[in-house]
């Protein structure tokens, strides 16, 4: 996959869990992904439809997302629930706004959609673009996650 459309998500993320959640992460080396299994225990997914389609996936260890959103909400959130649900959807829509725009700095736009989240230990992540999927990821102090993302470009 061309880097181009890698580094804003890269970007993106870092950013945002580090300004939103207070949370420092490490990228680690990209790949790409055989299979659907996903990184972590709960994930949000995002379409994403303009010159390329494609979507953008964060998938979260528990005790990477238990601690940011702790530290979003101030408050010690021990287990996975329905606050921690609607803040991985924050997370995902704040990141992808924030990699679109970049994108859409060098010329490539696309159009958002609602973000899915799916829980659980070994849930899939079927991605909508027909390319190879990219997986980043990211070290904390807390805990790993991981950032995917899949075009299929025109």
């Amino acid at each position: 996959m061309n880097a181009e459309f890698i580094n804003p998500f890269i970007n993106a993320t870092i950013s945002v869990v580090e300004t939103m959640c207070m949370v420092k992460s490490v990228p680690g080396k990209p790949y790409v992904k055989t299979g659907t299994k996903a990184v972590g225990d709960v994930s949000g997914i995002l379409g994403l439809a303009g010159e390329q389609t494609g979507s953008f996936a964060v998938s979260f260890s528990e005790p990477c997302i238990l601690r940011i959103v702790s530290n979003m909400l101030g408050e010690e959130i021990t287990t996975i629930n329905e606050e921690v649900e609607d803040a991985v959807g924050e997370i995902t829509n704040m990141i992808s706004g924030a990699a679109r725009k970049e994108l859409a700095d060098i010329g490539f736009n696309f159009d958002m959609a609602l973000p899915t989240v799916v829980v659980g230990k070994n849930h899939s992540i079927s991605h909508m673009g027909r390319g190879p999927t990219t997986v980043i990821p990211f070290s904390t102090e807390v805990g790993p996650y991981a950032v995917e993302v899949s075009f299929t470009e025109k």
